[in-house]
Formats: structure tokens, C-alpha cells, sequence
């Protein structure tokens, strides 16, 4: 009977100790941050000249990087995958909706249809694919990134460009990664506005 009592106990301490070292493991994991992109403000007053109806269909991005986590490559052949920072939203979607307002900021009114929207006879439609994105040791992060214009039906690209663009990021952490891919879209967009044809 004693010796039932005595192994009752014991495997009860046990438990107890997985218990405490199971709450102070929780205890000591770093919390989730939720990270998002913004709008970015132009470097040009917005356009007046009337224009023939332009509608923002996708942006594609590296597979590497279409995941919940924020992502960063280091180098050619590295990757950091940030378990703890995570975006607000799928990335792609976030990218096309951010840069669809850095848009429709800067295009003349009536120009510009928003993605999904129902969209005028004679639309033409915009596709961008990011090639690249890069953060280096310096701070800096680098978008390869490539955007077609396409019109007529069957839809044939009438426009293709493809860029390098660079910002400078206030620190290492996923919110400054965040605020530096903000201000490449705000970019990407005053670079499509500069050159985009009016017809």
C-alpha cells in the first residue's frame, strides 16, 4: 500500500515537472508579429492628361516567398525564414492591393479600374512579376521585377519593362523590411505612370 503511495506521488511530481517546464517554455516563446504594406506617397503630382482605362490583374512572386512568413534572402543561395514575423495577409495579395492604390493615387480619375472590379470595354490589363528580392547586409532591399501592358482580344502585350529598384531599410526586422517593399511598389507605380502610353 506504501509503496503504491509512494509511485502515486511520484508520478504525480513528474507530471508536475513536465507541467512547469512545458508553461515555462511557452512562457519564453517570442510572440507573433503581424506585418503589412502601405500605400507610399508619389514623387510626382498625379496625372491629368486623360487616359484609356488601365485595370491591375496580378502580381506573381517567387514561390520562396509566397508563405505566412516573412522571408529574406541574404544572398544568392540563402535564405532566412523569419518563423516569428508573419504577413497580415497572403504576400501576393498584399502586393496587388498596395500597389493598386499607389495607382489609382497617381493615374487621372476614371483611369484606373481596380482588380476584380468589372471593367469598361477596351481595358487594357497589367501584369507585374517580381524576379527577385534581395536584402543585403547593408540594408539595403532590391527588387527585380518586370511589367507587361497588354490590350486587344485576344490580349497581346503592347508594353514590357523590366526594373531594378532599391530602398534602404531602417534596421534588420520585418517591419523595416515591410516599410522598404512599400516604398519599391510606391516606385514600381511612379515608373508605370511615367511610361505607360495614353492609348
Amino acid at each position: 500500500m506504501m509503496r503504491t503511495a509512494r509511485k502515486t506521488k511520484a508520478m504525480g511530481a513528474a507530471v508536475a515537472s513536465i507541467l512547469i517546464a512545458i508553461a515555462a517554455g511557452c512562457a519564453h516563446s517570442p510572440p507573433t508579429r503581424y506585418v503589412t504594406l502601405s500605400a507610399a506617397p508619389s514623387t510626382a503630382p498625379r496625372m491629368t492628361t486623360p487616359l484609356q482605362p488601365v485595370q491591375l490583374t496580378a502580381v506573381h512572386i517567387p514561390a520562396e516567398l509566397d508563405r505566412p512568413e516573412v522571408v529574406t534572402q541574404d544572398s544568392a543561395n540563402q535564405l532566412t525564414v523569419h518563423d516569428n514575423d508573419r504577413w497580415g495577409a497572403p504576400l501576393a495579395q498584399m502586393m496587388r492591393r498596395t500597389l493598386a492604390q499607389d495607382l489609382l493615387a497617381r493615374l487621372p480619375a476614371n483611369a484606373f479600374i481596380l482588380p476584380d472590379a468589372p471593367a469598361p470595354a477596351g481595358t487594357r490589363t497589367l501584369v507585374v512579376t517580381v524576379l527577385h528580392s534581395e536584402a543585403d547586409a547593408n540594408g539595403t532591399l532590391t527588387l527585380q521585377v518586370s511589367w507587361a501592358l497588354l490590350s486587344g482580344h485576344p490580349p497581346h502585350a503592347t508594353q514590357t519593362q523590366q526594373l531594378t529598384l532599391t530602398a534602404n531599410m531602417a534596421s534588420h526586422d520585418a517591419a523595416a523590411q515591410a516599410a522598404a517593399l512599400s516604398q519599391l511598389l510606391g516606385q514600381l507605380a511612379d515608373r508605370i505612370v511615367a511610361s505607360i502610353p495614353g492609348r
